[in-house]
C-alpha cells in the first residue's frame, strides 16, 4: 500500500507523514465559538477532519483527537448581553445545536472536546512563563500582550515577513502596545462585562485573549509537541501564526509538525461567513437536503479546494449519491472483512493516502458501482459498502435511503433534465455503463426516458 502524504502548509509541499511516536497520532483541530448555529463553513471543518481521523483509524493508527470549544469571546459575551441570558446559558444551548448537527452529518465525536472555560489556570500558566521568558508584558491599560518582535521566526506559516505586516497595519491600532503588531494573551477586565467571564490572576482580573486557549488546550492534552493541527483557511494567520509563538515561545521547542487547513465554503464567489451574513446554517439546508447528501457534496471536493455552494450542486450530490445506493439495492453485501490488496481497495487507499484525496476515492466507488450494476456480486457490494463506509456514506440500507431521499412525484424538472445531461455526455464519451446506468437510476425513481430521433430525450413519469 502507498504511503500516506499530506499537504504540510508549513513546508507549502506535500510530504510522508511519520508521527511522532509510531503508530500513534495526535491530531488538534480549532472548533466552533458557540455563540450561534453553525453553518455549512463550520459543517466542512467537521467532516472534513472527520474524514481524516476515520482513515487514520482506518491504517490502524491509534489515533487522539481533540478539538475544542471556545465558549469565552467577544461574540459570545454580545450575544448573552442581547438575549438578556447568562453566557453558560448561551453557549450550551449552541454546545447542544451543533453536536446535533454534526450527529446528523455522521460525525464522530472527538476523543477530547475541552472548552476554553475549563482552561484558564492552564493558560496563566503558560502566559507566565511567557513573561519570564520576555515574550510578554502588561501595557498600560492593564491587557498582557505577546511581543511578536521578540519571536524569532513569527510569520513562517502564513508567510508573512514582520515588515509586511506592519505595512498592512490598521491606522486605528492599540497605541498601549509596543508594538502593533503584538497580540492580546489577556484581557484586563472591564466593569461592563459579566462577573462569570471574569478570573483572578497576578495581572489583575480578566479573562484569556483567543490565541492563548487552544495553545493550553492542545499541549495540556497532547503535549506540548503533536503530529498534526488542523483548521479553516482562514484560521492560519493570524490565529494558528500566533498559537506557534506562544507555544513554541514557551516550551522552547517545535509545536506541530503537520499543518492543514480546509478551503472555504463559497456563495456567489465570496466566502461564507457569519460577518458577511451570507450563509446557511446546517440546520437550514437540512429541512432540504438529507444529511448524508450533505456530506458527500463537502467529500466531493477535495479538502484544501473551494466548494461552492448551490442547490444545483446538492441536487447532483443527491442524485450521485442515489447511484451508488440503488448500485447496493438488490446486491446483499457478503460478511468477509474488507482486503486492502482488492485493486478496488488499493485505488482507494492510493487516492486517500495522496493527501486524503476523496474526490479520487469518491471515482473509485462509483467504477465498483458500474461494475456492480454489471456483475451482481457479494463482494463487489461489500467492497462499495465498506469502502465507502471508510468515509462515513453508504451507512444505511439502500432502500431506506432512497425511500427517504426521493419522492417520485416531488422529483424536480431541473434535476431530471440535469440527469438527461449528464446521459448524453456519457454516450458522447462511449461510457456507455454510465449512460444505461443513468437511465436505470430515473427509472427506479419511477422517470421513464423516450430517445427521439435527432439526439433527443424526453422523458415522462411513469
Amino acid at each position: 500500500m502507498s504511503v500516506l502524504k499530506i499537504y504540510n502548509t508549513l513546508a507549502r509541499d506535500k510530504q510522508v507523514f511519520a508521527p511522532i511516536e509510531p503508530g500513534k497520532v495526535r491530531l488538534y483541530v480549532c472548533g466552533m465559538t458557540v455563540y450561534d448555529f453553525c453553518h455549512l463553513g463550520h459543517a466542512r471543518v467537521m467532516v472534513v477532519f472527520d474524514m481524516v481521523q476515520r482513515w487514520l483509524r482506518a491504517q490502524d493508527y491509534a489515533v487522539t483527537y481533540v478539538r475544542n470549544i471556545t465558549d469565552i469571546d467577544d461574540k459570545i459575551i454580545r450575544r448573552a448581553a442581547e438575549n438578556k441570558e447568562s453566557i453558560s446559558t448561551l453557549t450550551q444551548r449552541y454546545i447542544d445545536a451543533m453536536n446535533e448537527d454534526a450527529a446528523a452529518l455522521g460525525v464522530q465525536r472527538p476523543d477530547h472536546e475541552p472548552r476554553a472555560t475549563s482552561y484558564v489556570p492552564k493558560m496563566l500558566e503558560m502566559i507566565g512563563t511567557l513573561e519570564k521568558n520576555g515574550l510578554a508584558y502588561r501595557a498600560k491599560d492593564g491587557d498582557v500582550n505577546f511581543s511578536v518582535r521578540d519571536f524569532e521566526g513569527y510569520g513562517k506559516l502564513s508567510g508573512k515577513s514582520l515588515d509586511d505586516l506592519r505595512a498592512g497595519e490598521r491606522v486605528d491600532v492599540n497605541s498601549t502596545k509596543r508594538d502593533p503588531l503584538d497580540f492580546v494573551l489577556w484581557k484586563s477586565a472591564r466593569e461592563s462585562e459579566p462577573e462569570e467571564v471574569k478570573w483572578p490572576s497576578k495581572w489583575g482580573t480578566g479573562r484569556p485573549g483567543w490565541h492563548i486557549e487552544c495553545s493550553a488546550m492542545a499541549c495540556d492534552l497532547l503535549g506540548e509537541h503533536f503530529d498534526i493541527h488542523g483548521g479553516g483557511q482562514d484560521l492560519q494567520f493570524p490565529h494558528h501564526e500566533n498559537e506557534i509563538a506562544q507555544s513554541v515561545g514557551a516550551s522552547g521547542h517545535e509545536f506541530v509538525n503537520y499543518w492543514m487547513h480546509n478551503g472555504f465554503v463559497r456563495l456567489d464567489n465570496e466566502k461564507m461567513s457569519k460577518s458577511l451574513g451570507n450563509f446557511f446554517t446546517i440546520r437550514d439546508v437540512l429541512k432540504k437536503y438529507d444529511a448524508e447528501v450533505v456530506r458527500f457534496f463537502i467529500l466531493r471536493a477535495h479538502y484544501r479546494s473551494p466548494l461552492n455552494y448551490s442547490d444545483v450542486h446538492l441536487d447532483d450530490a443527491r442524485n450521485a449519491l442515489s447511484r451508488l445506493y440503488t448500485a447496493l439495492k438488490d446486491n446483499v453485501p457478503d460478511a468477509g472483512k474488507l482486503d486492502w490488496q482488492e485493486p478496488y481497495a488499493q485505488r482507494f487507499a492510493d487516492a486517500m493516502n495522496d493527501d486524503f484525496n476523496s474526490p479520487m476515492a469518491l471515482s473509485v466507488l462509483f467504477d465498483l458501482a458500474n461494475e456492480l450494476n454489471k456483475n451482481p456480486s457479494a463482494i463487489l457490494a461489500r467492497q462499495l459498502k465498506q469502502l465507502a463506509g471508510v468515509l462515513g456514506l453508504l451507512v444505511r440500507e439502500s432502500q431506506t435511503f432512497l425511500q427517504a431521499t426521493i419522492d417520485t412525484e416531488g422529483l424536480a424538472p431541473a434535476d431530471i433534465e440535469a440527469q438527461i445531461a449528464a446521459r448524453a455526455q456519457a454516450k458522447k464519451d462511449k461510457n456507455f455503463a454510465l449512460s444505461d446506468q443513468i437511465r436505470a437510476d430515473l427509472l427506479g425513481m419511477g422517470i421513464v426516458l423516450e430517445d427521439k430521433p435527432g439526439g433527443v430525450t424526453e422523458w415522462r413519469r411513469a
